[in-house]
């Protein structure tokens, strides 16, 4: 994919996108990268992390190189897809994720005009989401600008809108099933050189994790999954908490009693995160001030 560059022996630009059963999302993933108007060469890797459905084919139909990953977990997979990647720069996404035709063009200019830069980061839409995931990710998102306006420094990257150079890369924490590929990635890009957050440049992802509700997002996927499950994996060395579960189907209509407990849980967790913004808010307020 991508134009000729004879200056360089291998591409500008790997795209590596880990896959797990993603037949329904990957095609329009690798068509919409491969309608990019970046100039430049690039290559796309899709690493199929043991799928049973046709993963494989349709990567390899939109002329995407696949590679295999037994080790189930994205960050084995992200880690195998890098690994093998030719290019300059690994661009990090997602296989149920799109993007508009400048997405590599604006990252392209963004390494070019900031040398220094070992990574430029950007955001995440979330594709007919609820109206609290379309609001959470727009105020995440705008405090990381924010932050790094003020201070300089990249607070969180999403590992489906990051791309560093392969030079300044040091590897994943394969021991954390949640959390490496994102927090652990950041922490070690940081050690190693400036990072870039552009704000206008986003990507646009399923929605699809969102579908049990705002209490089992909140409470289950970010606090015990990803804070809880990073946390001790890390500091044991080990991955005592397992993989979340992966989505791949519609939800099947809940009765009475779920749809209640859903509301219920549901207004706890809206206090809980109304009370996480005031913190957020006065921890930017603080930083504004200094």
């Amino acid at each position: 994919m991508g134009g000729s560059d004879g200056a360089r022996a291998g591409p500008r630009f790997s795209v590596v996108v880990p896959a797990y059963n993603e037949s329904a999302f990957l095609g329009e993933c690798l068509q919409s990268l491969a309608s990019q108007d970046f100039s430049g060469t690039y290559e796309v890797i899709v690493i199929d992390n043991n799928s049973t459905d046709q993963t494989a084919k349709i990567a390899r139909l939109h002329g995407a190189t696949v590679v295999g990953e037994q080790h189930p977990g994205v960050c084995w997979a992200r880690r195998a897809g890098t690994l093998v990647a030719r290019g300059e720069i690994i661009v990090s996404t997602d296989a149920d994720t799109t993007f508009d035709r400048g997405w590599l063009s604006r990252i392209d200019q963004t390494f070019s005009a900031s040398p220094d830069c070992v990574a430029v980061a950007g955001p995440c839409r979330f594709l007919a989401a609820p109206w609290w995931g379309g609001l959470f990710v727009w105020l995440l998102f705008h405090v990381v600008h924010v932050i790094s306006l003020l201070t300089g420094r990249v607070v969180y990257v999403t590992a489906t809108n990051i791309a560093f150079r392969k030079s300044a890369w040091t590897g994943y924490d394969t021991n954390a099933t949640q959390g490496g590929d994102e927090l652990d990635l950041l922490r070690r890009l940081r050690s190693r050189g400036r990072i870039a957050f552009d704000l206008g440049n986003p990507c646009f992802t399923s929605s699809r994790r969102l579908r049990q509700g705002l209490a089992y997002n909140l409470v289950v996927t970010f606090l015990y999954y990803y804070l809880l499950g990073y946390g001790l994996n890390r500091l044991l060395g080990r991955p005592l908490v397992g993989t979340a579960p992966a989505f791949r189907r519609e939800s099947r209509s809940a009765t009475y009693g779920q749809r209640l407990t859903r509301i219920v849980l549901t207004l706890a967790a809206a206090s809980v995160c109304v009370a996480m913004l005031i913190a957020v808010g006065r921890v930017v307020t603080y930083l504004a001030a200094q």
